[in-house]
């Protein structure tokens, strides 16, 4: 048998062959799943052949081939696993039509007959659709995460400007080497982070697993593909951009709550005040008076939904991004 990568049926006699088969399996999954699947793999298929010394690699890819699966299986689990947590996890948002379940015409057993599906909820209304977003509990992470990106923008471009100086201004010394090896091996570990926090919030698929490396090369080899893959790049030129874009996102969603919180309390608080004169003003002349403010809270009511609508949007787009230059594979 050669050393090139099995098909069919045949397993592979290699960690690395099986991981080659695994990603191949993968090819149009999502790349933060892959990413995943190859992490758990090679972490199993390594702690397997630790218990086992004395084994080749073969051997104990044989032995927990029943156990673990062959590629192609892990591969179809790993599918089948992702839409089963997808939809456990997904709330359904208000009026969503169930999904219907398809009845075969004859069954074997008459038992088997899963019950008659519910009939379909008929489709919302625009109105509905518009303020329905306030009952989707994605609409609220996605709004936290847009006024928690200037914190955490600040964070990740200082963190990137403040290593990368470091990095090349100590590497005439002895102690740079080291320091540069940390500093790359911290944005991996950053990387994952921003990515649990962006699944968490916005519902972009993330990778739960550390970047995989190929654990079948030397540290001095894995430290040099670090600095190779492009992956790590793009992690710093995302922690970079994450500085504009936080205060994109908290100066609008700042400014578009305030005004439409102030818009919504102006009655409120002209009854509260109980000033003839209470108004809005601009250069000295009463360009509302207060017995339209009613109509400006409506406009604070209509606002305000549409900001949730625009944080939705916004969250999606930046999810997106983030998927792109963090788990690109």
């Amino acid at each position: 048998m050669n050393d090139q990568t099995m098909t069919g049926s045949g397993l592979p006699t290699t960690i690395a062959q099986y991981l080659a088969q695994l990603r191949a399996a993968l090819h149009d999954a999502d790349p933060a799943m892959v990413q995943d699947a190859l992490y758990d793999a090679e972490e199993y298929l390594r702690a397997e052949l630790a218990a086992q010394p004395g084994r080749s690699e073969g051997e104990v890819i044989a032995d927990v081939a029943g156990s673990y699966g062959a590629p192609d299986e892990v591969a179809e689990i790993y599918r089948e696993t992702e839409i089963t947590v997808n939809r456990a996890l997904r709330v359904p948002s208000a009026g969503a039509r169930p999904l219907a379940r398809v009845v075969p015409a004859a069954v074997a057993d008459p038992a088997s007959v899963p019950p008659p599906a519910r009939p379909a909820a008929p489709p919302r209304s625009l109105l509905a659709r518009f303020f329905g977003v306030a009952l989707e509990p994605r609409t609220y992470g996605a709004l936290f995460y847009m006024l928690l990106s200037l914190a955490t923008g600040i964070f990740f471009f200082t963190w990137v400007v403040t290593g990368l100086s470091l990095s090349l201004g100590l590497m005439v010394l002895i102690i740079g080497i080291p320091l540069t090896v940390l500093y790359f091996g911290s944005v991996r570990g950053l990387s994952l982070l921003e990515g649990r926090l962006v699944e968490a919030l916005l519902g972009e698929r993330m990778p739960r697993r550390p970047t995989y490396s190929d654990r079948s090369r030397t540290w001095l080899q894995r430290i040099g593909d670090m600095f190779t893959d492009g992956r790590t790049w793009l992690t710093q030129l995302y922690f970079v951009l994450m500085l504009p874009l936080g205060i994109v996102y908290f100066t609008i969603f700042t400014t578009l709550l305030s005004i439409a919180l102030a818009f919504i309390w102006s009655p409120i608080a002209a009854l509260l005040f109980d000033d003839k004169y209470w108004g809005i003003w601009v250069d000295g002349q009463q360009m509302l008076p207060i017995g339209l403010t009613p109509v400006l809270a409506l406009i604070g009511v209509l606002l305000l939904f549409a900001t949730l609508h625009l944080a939705r949007g916004m969250g999606h787009l930046h999810g997106m991004m983030a998927k792109h230059l963090l788990v690109r594979l």
